[in-house]
């Protein structure tokens, strides 16, 4: 998956559409869906009894996963909200592009290190 923690995405459907905001953590894909948690999107309350930990209770606001396709990416260099290809380096290793742009958008495989020839 192209998109990382940290990227500043826009969510292009649901109730949250339009809003920009940084990708919390990515989840391993599980039954074919890549799913990502975005920062304040997709927000639920989880009820909580009282108890020695939590004396109060009450409800506790959390963010849930969304699919990632309901995302774009967000472009450094212009600033639009794009899909990201992949493109091999001059060293061999893959990047991470700006379809909109062009622009480098970090590093997601570094190349590897030759062997030497056996002589």
């Amino acid at each position: 998956m192209l998109i990382r923690s940290g990227d500043t995405v826009e969510v292009c459907t649901g109730n949250a559409k339009g809003t920009r905001a940084k990708v919390l953590t990515v989840l391993p894909e599980k039954d074919g869906r890549r799913r990502i948690v975005v920062e304040g999107v997709n927000r639920v309350y989880r009820h909580i009894r009282r108890s020695q930990k939590n004396p109060q209770g009450g409800r506790l606001s959390k963010e849930m996963p969304i699919d990632a396709s309901n995302v774009l990416v967000v472009c450094t260099a212009c600033g639009k909200a794009s899909r990201l290809g992949a493109k091999v380096a001059a060293d061999g290793g893959k990047i991470r592009v700006c379809r909109a742009c062009g622009a480098d958008l970090g590093t997601m495989k570094r190349a590897r290190a030759k062997k030497p020839a056996n002589a």
